[in-house]
């Protein structure tokens, strides 16, 4: 398995020997290459699958953002229709989707079983970050582009983004079910919050976790006993991640090598990034709750902390 966070250098390598032979991400373009139209592409089987995964929690349309420019090649994945369920209360905002309709969205996307996915984002990689867990999680080859299109844009400063929409030749990818192994409930989250059996990090902004404010969901606070680890706290101002040992001592200073790690956030999304940040540290493996406070802060019985 691919590291899970790889730099603009990487990304290049790897594409350059997908293309041995074979067509590629970004090798047909059509006649507007980069900064034109987009054109019918799509990896050959194991190739390089550049996913633009942006999403906002304003309301933005990340379609628009994608057809207003994007990496050469890369193909729009939407977060609400592919990596999530219907919301409910009872689920939360971004429950995992069907593995079914998961696998109809990654066919959708020229994503195989056998292909290698680069993820990317505008917000430091906390988005990407959804699909390439996902993906990881199942087996497949998946990884964050670190810094997102801004580090594309700084590794490229002659070239123009591809923009418009893009048509892109269905691959093959197997449903599969979420290993258990990966996931924690809500009653597993909040028991071992409150009785320290694992380390419950939060992954939301310090204010929400303190319960200062609450711009979406039912109720402000966090689960009881839980800790606070913004993922965007882990990301310098440039978008890329802070070096390793920084993080590697957060999380240790937390606990994270002494007991297993569950994550959580607002609605499971940035969570993962948390997830793929401890893989990236060296620590063992954490697993996601996937309904995270949208789902537990619905429920009026069961109890919130705030402040520290």
């Amino acid at each position: 398995m691919i590291a899970p966070f790889i730099d603009v250098v990487e990304l290049e390598r790897l594409r350059r020997g997908a293309q041995g032979g074979a067509e590629s991400v970004g090798a047909d373009r059509g006649a507007g290459g980069a900064g034109g139209e987009a054109g019918v592409g799509a990896p050959a089987p194991g190739g390089v699958v550049i996913a633009d995964t942006r999403w906002y929690l304003d309301g933005r349309s990340a379609a628009e953002a994608y057809a207003a420019g994007h990496i050469p090649g890369a193909v729009f994945v939407d977060l609400d229709r592919w990596l999530a369920g219907p919301p409910s209360a009872a689920a939360g905002r971004h429950p995992l989707p069907g593995p079914e309709v998961f696998a109809t969205g990654m066919s959708a996307a020229g994503i195989g079983d056998t292909s290698i996915v680069v993820a990317y984002d505008d917000a430091g990689g906390v988005i990407a970050a959804r699909l390439v867990w996902m993906l990881r999680t199942l087996g497949v080859e998946a990884a964050v582009l670190d810094g997102g299109i801004g580090a594309w844009q700084r590794a490229h400063p002659d070239a123009e983004l591809e923009r418009g929409a893009r048509e892109v030749r269905p691959a093959s990818f197997t449903a599969r079910s979420w290993p258990d192994a990966a996931l924690a409930s809500i009653d597993e989250t909040q028991r071992a919050a409150a009785d320290g059996s694992a380390l419950v990090l939060d992954a939301r902004t310090i204010d929400r976790y303190r319960g200062e404010t609450e711009p979406v969901d039912a109720r402000a606070g966090h689960i009881p006993g839980a800790q606070s680890l913004s993922c965007r706290d882990n990301v310098a101002a440039d978008g890329t991640l802070l070096d390793v040992d920084t993080l590697r001592d957060r999380l240790t200073a937390l606990g994270a090598a002494d007991r297993p790690v569950i994550s959580y956030c607002g609605s499971g999304v940035t969570a993962c990034h948390t997830l793929l940040t401890l893989e990236h540290a060296g620590f063992a493996a954490g697993r996601l709750y996937p309904g995270s406070w949208s789902q537990y802060a619905a429920d009026p019985a069961r109890p919130l902390a705030t402040g520290e």
